[in-house]
């Protein structure tokens, strides 16, 4: 059985890939659990040094990633290298932090007795990965899972099996046979791969699959990152470079990130600042030079359906570069709406597309309440030259990552996740470590000699 699969920026087709039923996916988590002993058995030192020659094949084989994530995505290259060396750092970091990560307390707790606490890794990680940064995501998740002591069994979105295929063939020279499987197919594999003999999955995709993969796992572990709908509260004394960051920040990856700017929130006296300010941003910001389309035919249909479907008083639309969609594809433009309702499709659906919205609020509060006034909770950013204000309204924001004066800044020491119906779970730093291990306390009586 095969997919097709297609160039987002051109819509022709670019070739095929398998599609993973019952008996592939039952082989794949039987070889992740057969080699389960060998890669948890030796020490931290060891799994380090093997991770750490994956981060330099992933460097030395940087240009076919990039190509492949090109072909998938169809990102700019300016995107897909900057990725690739951030895949690269991510197993570098937690080749590192496995070696380095703290441990609860220990030691003579009990009177009588010595206690320590073992952290154990969990033996086969069922990992799904979306379509927007398929080699990223994969790194996300991989990374802690591999360097805690697990096996781990990736399924690629459909449209974007290329990269995960290869960091699967580096990871066989670099770290063993079947200790990272990517297992490409369709919907139906990703749910076969759940419903399989894995100890945890890692999910990252909307909130609808994330609540059919936790009933899938039928209590087993799940750390699921399923989107998010980004507030920005931009107040009068803002940085003067505001606008154009946030349009940077929202066309990076055809704003097709969970974590991208999608909600500006201003008061009275700087709303119509805002409008014009973005509608600049966005008139100089062209698709297919800036950024790439979006990725897939389904999801340039659920963009124009927002789009169709909102009650924006305003538009200004961006354009697309010469030449970049004259064969096709799934270009779109960067776009700003205003003047529109607070409960219209544009605001309280995550768009993942290159637009931002603008609403108007009475006062600070006000702001803050629209801000939280949606479901997701992933990410959210805060401009204004005020420190104390800044950090204030920071504090206020339900949200698991919050920037002040910039957004989409990320790195592998400080953690990502979500709340509320962006899901659950930790992605990036030491944090993450413990997504994919169990502890294990283990108490000793001490017995005196005569």
């Amino acid at each position: 059985m095969k997919t097709t699969l297609v160039n987002p920026r051109t819509g022709a087709v670019r070739g095929t890939a398998p599609v993973a039923r019952e008996s592939e996916v039952r082989s794949a988590v039987a070889a992740a659990r057969a080699a389960a002993p060998g890669w948890r058995g030796p020490t931290p030192r060891e799994r380090a040094r093997r991770l750490d020659r994956l981060a330099a094949l992933v460097e030395e084989n940087a240009a076919a990633y990039v190509v492949r994530e090109a072909a998938g995505t169809g990102k700019p290259d300016s995107e897909t290298v900057g990725e690739v060396e951030q895949v690269a750092d991510l197993f570098r970091f937690y080749a590192s932090a496995v070696r380095a990560q703290s441990a609860p307390a220990a030691g003579r707790l009990v009177d009588g007795h010595e206690s320590w606490v073992r952290w154990e890794p969990l033996g086969v990680v069922g990992v799904v990965v979306p379509w927007n940064y398929p080699l990223m995501m994969a790194a996300w998740r991989c990374a802690p899972a591999l360097a805690a002591g697990n096996t781990v069994v990736a399924k690629p979105a459909e449209t974007t099996s290329d990269t995960l295929e290869l960091l699967a063939e580096h990871a066989a020279e670099a770290l063993g046979p079947a200790v990272l499987t990517a297992l490409p197919g369709d919907r139906r594999t990703g749910q076969l791969l759940v419903e399989a003999d894995v100890d945890m999955v890692a999910f990252t995709g909307s909130a609808a699959a994330g609540a059919d993969v936790a009933a899938r796992a039928q209590g087993r572990r799940v750390s699921l990152e399923l989107g998010g709908n980004s507030p920005v509260l931009v107040l009068p004394d803002a940085p003067d470079d505001t606008w154009t960051q946030l349009v940077r920040a929202c066309v990076y990856n055809a704003g097709q990130s969970c974590a991208a700017p999608a909600r500006v929130v201003t008061l009275p006296e700087n709303y119509e600042d805002a409008v014009a300010g973005l509608a600049a941003a966005a008139r100089a910001s062209l698709a297919g030079r800036d950024f790439g389309p979006l990725n897939n035919a389904d999801q340039l249909a659920r963009y124009d359906g927002i789009v169709e479907r909102s009650a924006a008083g305003r538009t200004v639309v961006g354009d697309i570069a010469p030449g970049a969609g004259e064969e096709g594809g799934f270009w779109r433009p960067a776009r700003i709406l205003a003047d529109l309702p607070d409960d219209d499709p544009a605001v309280v659906e995550e768009v993942f597309g290159p637009l931002l919205t603008v609403q108007r609020a009475a006062d600070r509060d006000a702001a803050v309440a629209l801000a939280n006034g949606v479901p997701q909770a992933l990410a959210a950013s805060v401009w204004t030259r005020d420190l104390s204000t800044g950090l204030d309204l920071a504090g206020r924001l339900d949200a698991g990552e919050v920037w002040l004066n910039c957004h989409l800044v990320q790195t592998a020491e400080l953690p990502h996740g979500g709340r509320g119906a962006s899901g659950h779970g930790t992605d990036l730093s030491t944090l993450a470590l413990h997504e994919y291990q169990r502890p294990k306390t283990v108490t000793a009586r001490l017995i005196r000699g005569d």
